[in-house]
């Protein structure tokens, strides 16, 4: 594969905090229009992987690259702009603002009405018909849905998701999925960090294995299912044990 069919790659990744290396060496690669998966224990580095590459934390060695572009050490707002957005696990809208203005409140250099693009956004994930409505008393779902139409309004090539389903009720939780499904289908890649190994089953086209601030496996759902390594990070055992949470 060239370095022109990679729209995100990572080469030996590293942060630390003090003597603890919660990213270590990682190198990853994206292909466009892939939906990849992150997997791993608590505390195997995930979180801290999505915040190095998306200018939150900076790396102490290493290098990012999007599109072409080398990012490293990039400040946040730079590179949402570049083209690579995220979301939180934990969503944090403006609440004494309506939805729309929550919206409107992105920061874009995109040459686009911002309103029409606005209301396109939100009937596109189905919160139109609360646009005006204060985000405070949206449910944990919608919030989440809002979040991802805040990211889209800077008409993103690839979006990082840390736990888009967590919190979230099975029937929103699959609308979300759709949603996902819809915006890849139509050429943006993402990245999924999920505890929920159905919704990871039902997404994503290559699965990457952390463990310990290093990532020890990758491959497709079923392939990792079955990797040894995998199994030591899940269970402390490589033996065939229905109890392994994927």
């Amino acid at each position: 594969m060239s370095d022109s069919d990679i729209i995100l790659r990572t080469e030996e990744l590293t942060k630390t905090f003090g003597a603890l290396r919660a990213n270590d060496g990682i190198s990853l690669s994206v292909p466009r229009g892939e939906i990849r998966g992150i997997i791993g224990p608590n505390g195997s580095g995930k979180t801290t992987f999505f915040n190095t590459v998306t200018g939150f934390y900076q790396p102490d060695g290493g290098s990012v690259t999007f599109d072409g572009t080398d990012i490293t050490g990039w400040k946040p707002h730079k590179i949402a702009r570049r083209g690579l957005g995220r979301t939180f696990q934990i969503v944090s809208p403006f609440e004494n603002m309506t939805v729309r203005q929550n919206m409107l409140a992105v920061q874009t250099t995109a040459d686009f009405d911002k309103r029409a693009r606005a209301d396109e956004i939100l009937s596109f994930l189905d919160i139109d018909h609360v646009a005006e409505n204060q985000a405070s008393g949206m449910s944990g779902g919608q919030q989440k849905l809002l979040e991802l139409a805040r990211v889209l309004m800077l008409d993103p090539k690839v979006i990082m998701l840390d736990e888009p389903a967590a919190g979230v009720n099975p029937a929103l939780q699959e609308r979300i999925m759709d949603h996902i499904r819809d915006l890849n289908e139509e050429g943006t890649s993402f990245v999924v960090v999920e505890h929920d190994m159905s919704v990871i089953r039902s997404i994503v086209d290559t699965v990457s294995v952390f463990d310990q601030g290093a990532l020890i496996a990758e491959g497709t759902f079923d392939e990792v299912r079955q990797d040894k390594q995998v199994r030591q990070a899940y269970l402390g055992t490589t033996a065939d044990d229905e109890g392994l949470p994927i």
